[in-house]
């Protein structure tokens, strides 16, 4: 049987290499995962340590006597102007919740966030809880940005630097906003990186 020359199977080389070069796909752009919330339903109380009346957001002011005063009609959440300037850089604790086998891939984020929810803890800070998976498999350190707003006013812009989270782990984390004598109806994450 007669030996193919050289140049018969380099050129069925090249041919196939770039038949399988035109059979790829193109590749697909990056998904990053993102979650927006409204303030949490559950209302912050206070008791009041002289009557023991207990003031919720919902009937606060209520039962008053005579017509309300110029510092009750003071605070308008609406009217509120101010803002943080800058980027709050921020190192949140992450606490390993479970595992799961990484599932990234064309419709799958590296990372993607979930049950996230907006709420303030009294006298300290507005916070948004979250969960977030990497779904890769390999161990990432995500950024998150997340943007408190007020009736669509920027307030504050936070950027989240995660540590490193092992692949297909899952946990949770807490996103810490501005002080709670800035209003905040809204909140809302994205993953910037990977």
């Amino acid at each position: 049987m007669p030996r193919p020359s050289t140049k018969i199977v380099f050129a069925s080389m090249v041919a196939l290499m770039l038949a399988s070069a035109a059979g790829a796909q193109a590749p697909t752009p990056v998904q990053r995962s993102s979650v927006e919330m409204s303030t949490s339903a559950g209302m912050q109380e206070f008791r009041d340590p002289k009557t023991g009346q207990i003031w919720t957001p919902a009937n606060v002011g209520q039962g008053r006597i005579g017509k309300p005063t110029p510092a009750d009609l003071a605070f308008d959440p609406l009217a509120q102007a101010e803002r943080i300037k800058g980027v709050v850089i921020q190192r949140p604790g992450f606490t390993p919740l479970g595992w799961s086998a990484p599932t990234a891939g064309p419709t799958t984020p590296l990372v993607t966030m979930d049950n996230a929810s907006l709420s303030a803890v009294p006298a300290r800070h507005w916070q948004v809880v979250m969960y977030v998976s990497n779904n890769s498999a390999g161990t990432l350190a995500p950024m998150v940005d997340c943007r408190f707003t007020n009736a669509g006013k920027l307030v504050e812009e936070t950027r989240a630097l995660l540590p490193g989270i092992g692949a297909g782990v899952r946990g949770g984390l807490t996103i810490y906003g501005p002080k709670t004598d800035l209003f905040v109806d809204r909140a809302s994450c994205r993953v910037v990186s990977p």
